[in-house]
């Protein structure tokens, strides 16, 4: 059984795919930083690099965007349209319809193309292109040509449509009113990027609460929880046949379903598998590599067998972890030393395996005489460890645990905490940053207005405490620091 779970706060939302109780894939979205990946901007070229077949433009972000000239022609003559036009070359000064297609990463820019795409619940419709695609998880060959004559049907001149997986099981008449919806959006797109000034955004891709509920027709989800009974509400029939659920417990929702253990877990160094072997992942400027180990696993027969099962178990756990913590780009994977030829083939072929069930695109090389495997990832959003971690101020180069990964870890501590303790009433000391960040954020405020209304939370910075340690007490501390603040209700800490 398949399971969204959605956690909404006023700070961000959290949406976990779960199978059979095992989270397969996890999101975070700031509400006031979010992703720019499916953005359309009205961009102005700054300068054109011939050596590298490569444009920098400028769509109004802190950093010009990356455009593969090669990749995407534009007319300059014909500013206002964005239909490719074969040997046309960009020059400084043009304005162009771009779309952001990875996001900013580090020091670099966001990578933009012009082969503007928009996506839907069964299709992802292609203005610029007469191309007509279905998805490869559609292996039914009749199904496909039926969809395929299906879609050609109602294409415009001049565009195309990728065929979502969703689409499999989709009636007719969804797949042409998602079509109708994205060719009138597209309509929309073009009258916005005449009017709108240059360097500016056109249209906004959906918040990742959007996208998630978008993304459940391909996933097969039977069932979406989330965490607010108006919300619950206004997804009932939107989500075709999945069952809606508003969720309204004490703990928080990830902690009810047994998330926030495996969340908290996301950017360890090292994650154990159940049969006592485990591997090691080590993020690097240029790759992840990713290590395979024994640890406890000793086997039942011999050596190359223990060394064969423990590869073959751990292509299960790399592959679930590169989803759930989104980690794109070059991975290198070093698998421990096999004898036998056939075996090192079944590692490999497993490996390709698994990664079929994962959305973004995956190439898997052959592996090494050393044992090392390569694959590439497409690399999109950001990975989950840029939301969960953040430099240390006290080494350099190091990453601890972030500020909102505390706060989001201090809920199920304190909600715990009430539940153990039957009390009404607690005085929570935490680190000065993330007393800071806790009241400026509202991160706890969505869990303290639906359940804990009536019961008084009193907050206070203390600087001899750890920082990812919590002080809780049911009654009032003799030395209760001036800055305790009750953050349920407007109160009188001294009362």
């Amino acid at each position: 059984m398949k399971q969204l779970i959605l956690d909404h706060t006023p700070y961000c939302t959290r949406a976990a795919l779960v199978e059979n109780g095992e989270m397969i894939e996890f999101s975070v979205e700031m509400t006031s930083v979010r992703g720019i990946v499916g953005n359309i901007y009205k961009g102005k070229v700054e300068n054109v690099l011939g050596g590298m077949k490569a444009a920098f433009v400028n769509i109004g972000l802190e950093r010009n965007g990356f455009l593969y000239v090669g990749e995407s022609l534009v007319d300059k003559n014909r500013l206002h349209s964005v239909m490719p036009k074969p040997n046309t070359k960009l020059s400084s000064g043009d304005v162009i319809m771009c779309q952001v297609v990875k996001d900013q990463f580090g020091q670099k820019g966001a990578r933009l193309t012009t082969d503007i795409t928009l996506a839907g619940y069964y299709l992802v419709y292609l203005p610029n292109s007469e191309f007509i695609g279905v998805s490869r998880k559609i292996e039914n060959d009749k199904r496909r040509e039926y969809l395929e004559q299906l879609v050609k049907s109602v294409c415009p001149r001049g565009g195309g449509f990728i065929i979502r997986s969703a689409a499999e099981k989709a009636g007719d008449e969804d797949i042409f009113k998602d079509a109708a919806q994205l060719i009138s959006l597209w309509g929309k797109v073009q009258e916005d990027f005449a009017r709108a000034p240059e360097k500016s955004m056109v249209f906004e891709e959906a918040s990742l609460f959007e996208r998630a509920l978008r993304d459940t027709f391909s996933e097969d989800v039977d069932k979406i929880v989330v965490n607010d009974a108006d919300i619950a509400a206004q997804l009932a029939g939107r989500v075709g046949n999945a069952q809606v659920e508003a969720y309204g417990g004490e703990r928080n929702i990830m902690a009810h379903f047994g998330l926030s253990a495996q969340i908290n877990h996301l950017c360890d160094h090292k994650v154990q598998m159940s049969n006592g072997a485990y591997i090691v992942i080590d993020k690097t400027e240029a790759c992840t590599v990713i290590d395979v180990n024994t640890g406890k696993f000793v086997g039942t027969r011999d050596l190359e067998d223990t060394v064969f099962k423990t590869n073959m178990a751990a292509v299960e756990c790399i592959s679930r972890q590169l989803r759930i913590r989104n980690i794109s780009g070059i991975v290198v994977i070093d698998f421990i030393d096999m004898m036998l030829e056939e075996h090192r083939n079944a590692v490999v072929e497993a490996l390709r395996e698994a990664l079929k069930h994962d959305r973004l695109k995956t190439t898997t090389v052959g592996m090494t005489p050393l044992g090392l495997v390569e694959l590439t990832r497409k690399k999109t959003r950001l990975p989950i460890d840029d939301f969960m971690l953040q430099p240390c101020k006290d080494c350099e180069g190091g990453f601890v645990v972030s500020d909102a990964q505390l706060a989001f870890m201090l809920r199920d501590e304190l909600v715990d905490f009430m539940i153990a303790h039957r009390c009404d009433t607690a005085y929570v000391g935490v680190y000065p940053a993330l007393y800071d960040m806790i009241l400026q954020s509202g991160i706890l405020l969505k869990h303290i207005s639906t359940v804990w209304a009536d019961k008084r939370i009193y907050l206070y910075s203390d600087g001899d405490v750890c920082r990812d340690r919590f002080v809780l007490n049911e009654n009032k501390p003799l030395d209760l620091p001036e800055n305790a603040i009750c953050i349920t209700r407007v109160d009188d800490p001294s009362k």
